[in-house]
């Protein structure tokens, strides 16, 4: 609160989300919404015959890209490494996709565009080799994963290694009595909007429950 004001409450549900871990480029940013995103089942469809690609290596970004290639017309992995962390099983689908295809030891060095067209190609760079190519590509997203909101609840409520908190299987109570978590904040699976606004109905009925049963 910017009065440093203090509130005080009888029960908390806590949906302060996760926000994407991006590249950290001026390009990046310029060309948010218009051509760079980091969801792809939010923003895949407007992609559609359209070459994009993706970055990051673990399962997230082999979703991403198994997603994408059943909308786009092709789809570029790049990764900064020459393996991939995800699971093998997800791999060999990305492997076997004649859509997807790897460029391994690059990273992105500038999102090109223009004010009328958002972005129209990708600029990338080999790290072992340090050459840089530029590739037309319409659309990136980025899928290097994402961080928990949780800053604020640190040694107050049980986390996971992530940082993600954690709640009661089926539920949505935290390790604080009258504390709730939903949404993004306490989902590192799913992270979709219909997800999230379940658990928040979950979130609201587990609230009015223990707040009767306080009465009672």
């Amino acid at each position: 609160l910017e009065n440093k004001a203090t509130l005080t409450c009888d029960s908390l549900i806590i949906s302060s989300g996760a926000s994407a871990r991006w590249l950290g480029m001026d390009s990046e940013k310029e060309y948010s919404g218009r051509g760079v995103s980091a969801c792809a089942t939010c923003d895949g469809f407007f992609f559609r015959d359209q070459d994009v690609a993706v970055v990051g290596g673990g399962d997230t970004a082999l979703e991403e890209a198994l997603y994408l290639a059943n909308i786009c017309k092709s789809v570029t992995m790049i990764h900064r490494r020459d393996e991939f962390r995800g699971s093998k099983i997800m791999q060999k689908r990305a492997f076997d996709h004649k859509k997807i295809s790897i460029l391994w030891d690059t990273v992105v060095e500038k999102v090109v565009g223009n004010s009328k067209d958002g972005m129209t190609s990708l600029k990338v760079r080999n790290v072992k080799t340090d050459k840089v190519k530029e590739h037309p590509i319409t659309g990136l997203f980025i899928a290097i994963g994402h961080t928990p909101n949780t800053n604020l609840f640190k040694d107050q409520l049980n986390m996971d290694k992530n940082g993600y908190l954690k709640v009661t299987p089926g539920t949505t109570y935290t390790s604080v009595e009258g504390v709730f978590a939903s949404g993004d904040v306490q989902d590192h699976v799913y992270r979709q909007a219909v997800t999230a606004a379940g658990t928040g109905c979950m979130a609201a009925i587990d609230a009015e429950r223990w707040l009767a049963e306080q009465i009672c």
